[in-house]
């Protein structure tokens, strides 16, 4: 079996790499994080007119038709330089649900403009503190109307679209689809630990919902939906371990210290072969989890909770190795974006 990417994605790659050094460098990935604005909307328009929201969108619906695999690639290159777009919540989320629970005239309504960029998507599930369960949630559906809360809700205060878990006969959950925009819906944006994207209170007061995919299964479709984007999140997180150990490596062999550059030194040789162990582990199981994400195996579960531990565990390795690798407190915002390990 090959898990290698084929030359048309590695190539792909290569496209993703040059567009983003020049339009999301940790510069400018910091010049958003230090302004009040959610998000870089000219990157995004940018991201949009590439087409990489359309990725995995039919064309009959207005999108590319693309496989996962692609979405892979790109997920793994906007992780590594930290884009701060909705390209997560509307992408993973909010068009993967609409995808694989919507009805035709649902997909008809929202892919093609989800496609080209003319909404933003979001995904609303947690309610505050604690773990989110069917039996936990209060966010409920009366004739056709929602009430309830959700935070914190990642992008909720720049999204036009939220797709909703709600609570559905006690020990139940369903999904629906809410416009923001519309009448009973009202949004706070909060701060985060997570200063790389946007997160909102978002109130439902009677707000109107349309069922997405069955009432009673909204759990499984969660849970299924969740191992999908794990895969797609991991990958961000691979790359953003990447980026952090290519630069604990570039400092290193540049750094002189006692004459000598500070990569020579063993105890900084072993940081960063445990920094690289991590990531390439990491890389393995997510390219295990990208495989069961476009063959919809099912493996798809393990696979991505692999893909998203390791990912996790090597994100917060690589980060924190490398600010230990620059010694000097005093470059922690130059290197914040990678500090973080946010995805």
């Amino acid at each position: 079996m090959n898990f290698e990417f084929s030359e048309a994605q590695n190539l792909l790659r290569q496209q993703a790499q040059s567009f983003l050094r020049e339009h999301a460098s940790p510069a400018q990935v910091r010049a958003v994080l230090d302004d009040e604005v959610p998000f870089d909307e000219a990157l995004w328009r940018a991201i949009v007119d590439l087409g990489w929201t359309a990725t995995t969108i039919p064309e009959v619906h207005g999108g590319l038709g693309l496989s996962y695999l692609e979405l892979c690639v790109l997920a793994e290159e906007l992780g590594r330089s930290l884009a701060p777009t909705p390209f997560s919540s509307s992408v993973y989320l909010a068009t993967e649900a609409i995808l694989a629970y919507g009805t035709e005239t649902q997909k008809t309504q929202y892919l093609p403009r989800l496609a080209d960029g003319e909404i933003i998507g979001c995904y609303a599930v947690a309610e505050g503190h604690g773990q989110v369960a069917p039996g936990r949630l209060e966010t409920r559906v009366e004739h056709g109307m929602m009430h309830g809360a959700k935070l914190p809700v990642a992008d909720g205060d720049v999204a036009d679209l939220a797709i909703v878990l709600t609570h559905h006969h006690g020990r139940y959950a369903s999904m629906y689809l809410v416009d923001l925009h519309g009448d009973g819906v009202t949004r706070t944006p909060i701060e985060t630990l997570d200063p790389t994207r946007s997160h909102a209170h978002v109130t439902f007061d009677g707000a109107p919902a349309a069922l997405l995919g069955n009432a009673d299964a909204g759990w499984d479709q969660h849970m299924a939906l969740c191992d999908r984007a794990a895969v797609l999140y991991a990958f961000e997180q691979v790359g953003g371990a990447q980026a952090a150990l290519d630069m604990a490596r570039a400092y290193a062999m540049e750094r002189y210290a006692f004459g000598r550059p500070i990569a020579s030194f063993q105890a900084l040789k072993h940081k960063m072969a445990d920094m690289y162990i991590a990531a390439t582990l990491a890389r393995s199981n997510c390219y295990y989890g990208a495989w069961a994400l476009d063959a919809n195996a099912p493996e798809l579960p393990v696979a991505a909770a692999m893909a998203r531990v390791s990912a996790t565990q090597a994100f917060h390795e690589c980060a924190k190795e490398n600010i230990q690798i620059h010694w000097r407190h005093g470059l922690y915002w130059e290197l914040m974006p990678y500090v973080l390990s946010p995805r």
